[in-house]
């Protein structure tokens, strides 16, 4: 992690802490290189209900970048729709809010979630 990220991370965390409970998971987005995923987490119980992620062989995403985050963020929400969450709170991890994190989100916000 590169130092600017992690403090971007300290400061967010204390400044407003963010909690997934049963009603409304948490979604994390992690970033690499080549990829993206998002994962539903309960705080309450520290468990991942179910998640998503470009570099899986089942998922049929098309595509680099934005485009591919946008549709991984339809099919979090198609996956999440199936695990019963219809409402979220949305954990972008430290990363900035644009370029993949943001075509994600509005991808899941497309497919039905509500953060």
């Amino acid at each position: 992690m590169s130092e600017r990220r992690i403090r971007r991370v300290k400061r967010w965390r204390l400044a407003k802490p963010i909690r997934g409970t049963a009603e409304r998971p948490r979604l994390v987005v992690s970033r690499g290189l080549r990829t993206i995923q998002g994962h539903f987490v309960n705080d309450e119980i520290g468990k991942v209900i179910c998640g998503a992620s470009t570099a899986s062989k089942k998922l049929a995403i098309a595509g680099r970048g934005c485009e591919a985050a946008k549709s991984l963020g339809k099919e979090l929400a198609r996956v999440a729709r199936e695990h019963g969450i219809t409402r979220t709170v949305f954990d972008r991890n430290g990363y900035l809010y644009h370029g993949r994190v943001k075509a994600l989100a509005e991808g899941a916000r497309e497919g039905g979630l509500e953060f």
